[in-house]
């Protein structure tokens, strides 16, 4: 059976070319040393299309005096340079803003491994590249084989020069394009010779150190086998992204095993160099043990150094926790499918290491199925000076837990005295284990070992048979001897495994408790200020420092919150934050990217693109946050970027509601508009129309019933656009009540007045309790209040059915009803129809109605201080509507006796 998956197209292939796509295209020309004529062949390369017609401009080239060089820049736009002072000097660098406002087709940017000036936005050139193609600018530059980072050992190693400058393999690895400018070494020494590369003195230098044939011929090796392998990438990712068949290897995995030796970054390299041959992924892991605490400030910079780098070239990376560093390696090479391991070479520091074998002979030992990468390291003599030279690699603090071990053991030695003048020999052991216990759990297990021995030691000389010498007569002592220096070495190795389990777990439960804390915290905050101050809060706690976010306004990133509060920052930090923004990548203090900022920046990013910016500050004397710190910052900036994402998300569902709110209302509005604006009209029209007809043949009668219609559907008219008046007014908040004293009595008879010819075929009764107080209310208001009540009994109540008006006063307020014998509301729908528009679908298609009459109602019943509700009539019969209005501040008068 075939597999089909083998026509299809790679993934992973066609998701690269699609990152391409909108991208500057990058051509970059490599050479093996300087003067081998890149910077020439680039700008022979930029004729060619400008007499295509196509826009190119030169953002930085350094001809070096080579006249030939500078010759072709003639006929090309130049950029003219930043200059930056640095030092009390200037230097020229390329105008990265300008050549982003120019937006030439294809910029020409010299040295791609350069190094910018402090200040510049980017550490290195190359990152200014990145910018460029972003904004879809292709560029042309030129690039050494030594610059590269993975192969940085292997050029020092080749010409005994350390190259300064490098750049991430990554960078080549994207070129869309790599075009080698090869020389023969004899060419480029004569070049040399004769001043086309460096003036005189600077080449005669030259020749005898790094331009000597040998050396020339192992870099023009590397450029060539460089250039070979990316042509084959390209081609394997060719046949991948159209799915042409071929012999594709299995995925392989390589491990690279980082501890505190001098050649940690050499190990990283050759891990790269292996991955990259085999087109495997790659990680590099370090393990802490329980030792890890006798480590100097240069050895955990080493290994951060080492972790960082690899992170750099595309690894990626883990810190593991064990005593045995080889069973835990294997493990996780297991656990991640890793084809290969590379360690360094098998080298055992100082007399405890000898005692056993090292950590590389183990790996071998147990690697079974893995094939492991032993790497040749920094011979002895060398690593010996290195360590004499760093007075911090000595490890004071494991000198210091020696010490502790002897005085440990002083101490037992003196408490052994006190016990052997009542109990036996045998009892003083328990105190000498005790204290190599302590000092294993204090100091590490190398510090238990050393006191296990003068322990053993101690107790031989002063406490067995005979005294005050190391020989032993008694059998039974020498066992009793051997035993206690048995048990002695394992109590000292538990107790350090114990220590170093404990420190594990504290750590991890400091972590655990962190994320917990914050994440309680920014899930019980409600608002975005919530949210925001929680975030710098606990951020600046976690890193004993400063912290701020920002978010996008109408004017950029603004300080939306920060602990302690801060206002604004400088112009650099403020670039930097909008940096990290735009670009989705850590920018500022300590970074690659501008800096010189005083503030590091992280971005705060969801699914749904960015969200704000974190900024930290750490105190005077760290310049950015460790490794450890890192990692838990962004996993921090995650939770923060959920949070913030959470309330937005808030905000916008609300808005969203008010908008189909609106949308409603709109359409109803329009609905009321069409149906109760429309039949009055047409009422009206017609019959001014049959008037005008008609109207010699009309009697009197006629043309007044015709004329009381006029009148009635005018009135009608007149009634809805007053609803809508006073229900602007109301939602605006300009309905207010002018309030007085009047006699309810009076408001309801003028309604009922009002009412008159709505109420033809109903009566009307209305029942005021005789001590009814006078109220302080806006006569004209509740009059109005009154009548819309009326008006909706007389539509929805059944011709010849009485409508009742009552009212009395209580002990706690002022009851008002007006009942009536109509269908009655539903009681999903009473509270409904105090809302704008809103409607019975029943009284709907019996009786038309605006939908406004209730709603007014209830705005001026509020604006009293009162309330409204619909309530089943008598018997659960029709519709009761109940108000409730405040009590006069004086109840001793009534309306009697007022008058």
């Amino acid at each position: 059976m075939t597999d089909d998956r083998d026509d299809r197209p790679s993934p992973d292939a066609l998701l690269a070319e699609a990152q391409r796509e909108g991208r500057g295209h990058l051509k970059i020309f490599l050479g093996a040393a300087p003067g081998v004529g890149k910077t020439y062949a680039m700008l022979e390369a930029a004729h060619e299309r400008v007499r295509e017609g196509i826009d190119v401009v030169a953002g930085i080239v350094e001809h070096h005096g080579r006249r030939e060089t500078e010759a072709l820049l003639k006929g090309l736009e130049v950029l003219p340079p930043r200059m930056t002072e640095y030092r009390g000097k200037s230097f020229r660098e390329m105008d990265l803003d300008a050549l982003l406002t120019r937006r030439p087709r294809i910029a020409l940017v010299d040295e791609l491994a350069h190094t910018n000036i402090p200040g510049s936005r980017h550490v290195k050139r190359w990152q200014d590249v990145e910018e460029l193609l972003a904004a879809s600018i292709d560029v042309y530059s030129t690039l050494n084989i030594q610059h590269l980072e993975s192969i940085n050992d292997i050029v020092e190693q080749i010409s005994g020069v350390k190259v300064r400058e490098t750049l991430p393999d990554a960078v080549l690895a994207t070129a869309d394009e790599i075009e080698l400018i090869d020389l023969p070494p004899q060419d480029l020494i004569k070049r040399l010779e004769e001043g086309k590369v460096y003036v005189p003195e600077q080449a005669k230098r030259a020749v005898h150190s790094f331009f000597s044939p040998g050396n020339l011929t192992a870099l023009r090796e590397l450029a060539l086998r460089h250039a070979a392998e990316r042509v084959d990438r390209q081609m394997v990712d060719y046949m991948r992204a159209h799915a042409i068949p071929g012999p594709w290897p299995a995925r392989e995995r390589v491990l690279v095993c980082i501890d505190e030796k001098v050649d940690a970054d050499r190990l990283v390299r050759v891990a790269k160099r292996a991955a990259e041959r085999r087109g495997a992924a790659w990680v590099a892991v370090t393990v802490e043990t329980s030792h890890a605490h006798t480590l100097s400030e240069a050895d955990i910079d080493r290994i951060d150094a080492a972790m960082r780098l690899a992170a750099q070239l595309g690894g990626e990376t883990t810190t593991l926790q064990g005593d045995d560093v080889a069973d835990t390696v294997l493990n996780y090479a297991r656990e991640r499918n890793c084809t290969q391991i590379v360690v360094g070479r098998a080298r055992k520091a100082g007399w405890f290491g000898r005692l056993g074998k090292s950590v590389t002979e183990r790996l071998i030992e147990r690697s079974g199925d893995f094939n492991v990468l032993v790497v040749g390291g920094e011979d002895e003599e060398k690593s010996r000076a290195a360590a004499a030279a760093s007075p911090t690699s000595a490890g004071w603090r494991l000198w210091l837990g020696y010490l502790f071990a002897l005085a440990a053991t002083a101490a037992a030695t003196g408490l052994g005295f006190l016990i052997d003048l009542w109990l036996p020999i045998a009892n003083i052991s328990v105190a000498y284990l005790l204290a190599v216990m302590i000092v294993a759990m204090k100091s590490g297990l190398r510090a238990g070992i050393l006191a296990s021995v003068w322990s053993f030691l101690a107790f031989n000389f002063f406490f067995t048979e005979p005294r005050r010498t190391f020989a032993i007569t008694d059998t039974q002592n020498i066992l009793t001897v051997v035993f206690f220096l048995i048990a002695a070495v394992i109590i000292s190795n538990m107790a350090a495994r114990l220590r170093a389990q404990v420190r594990t777990t504290r750590e991890s439960v400091r972590r655990t408790t962190n994320l917990y804390d914050f994440g309680r915290k920014i899930t019980a905050a409600a608002t975005l200020d919530d949210v925001l101050w929680a975030v710098v809060h606990h951020v600046a706690a976690t890193i004993h420092g400063k912290s701020l976010v920002l978010m996008p306004g109408e004017q950029g990133l603004a300080i939306a919150a920060g602990y302690p509060p801060e206002d604004q920052i400088d112009d650099k930090s403020a670039g930097a934050a909008d940096w990290a923004w735009n670009h989705g990548q850590l920018a500022g203090r300590g970074s690659a990217t501008l800096p010189v900022a005083d503030w590091l920046f992280l971005p705060l990013k969801t699914g749904r693109g960015p969200v704000g910016v974190l900024g930290v500050q750490m105190m005077e004397d760290a310049d950015m946050p460790s490794p450890a710190q890192l990692r838990l910052l962004e996993t921090l900036a995650d939770q923060a970027a959920v949070a913030i994402e959470r309330t937005t998300l808030a905000a916008d569902i609300e808005t969203a509601r008010v908008a189909t709110e609106r949308e409603r209302l709109r359409a109803a509005l329009l609905s009321s508009l069409s149906h109760d604006l429309r039949t009055p009209l047409v009422s009206i029209m017609g019959a001014a129309g049959t008037m005008l007809s008609y109207d010699e043949s009309l009697d009197h009668a006629s043309r007044r019933d015709l004329a009381q219609t006029i009148q009635d559907e005018a009135e009608r008219l007149n009634r809805f656009v007053q609803n809508l008046l006073d229900m602007t007014k109301l939602g605006s908040g300009a309905l207010k009540p002018r309030v007085d004293w009047v006699d309810l009595r009076d408001v309801a008879t003028a309604a009922v007045k009002r009412t008159e010819r709505l109420a033809r075929r109903h009566s009307i009764r209305v029942e005021i309790a005789p001590e009814m107080p006078l109220l302080c209310l806006d006569a004209v208001l509740m009059e109005q209040v009154f009548f819309n009540l009326l008006d909706n009994a007389c539509k929805y109540a059944p011709a010849g059915t009485p409508i009742k008006v009552w009212a009395m006063r209580t002990a706690e307020h002022i009851a008002i009803e007006v009942a009536d014998q109509g269908p009655g509301i539903p009681p999903e729908d009473r509270e409904k129809v105090f809302d704008m528009f809103y409607r019975v679908q029943a009284a709907d298609s019996q009786t038309a109605g605006t939908g406004l009459g209730l709603a007014i109602c209830r705005g001026i019943i509020e604006a009293h201080g009162g309330t409204i509700k619909a309530e089943p009539g008598l018997h659960g019969a029709g519709t009761c509507i109940i108000i409730h209005l405040p009590l006069p501040p004086d109840l001793g008068l009534t309306a009697k006796e007022h008058a």
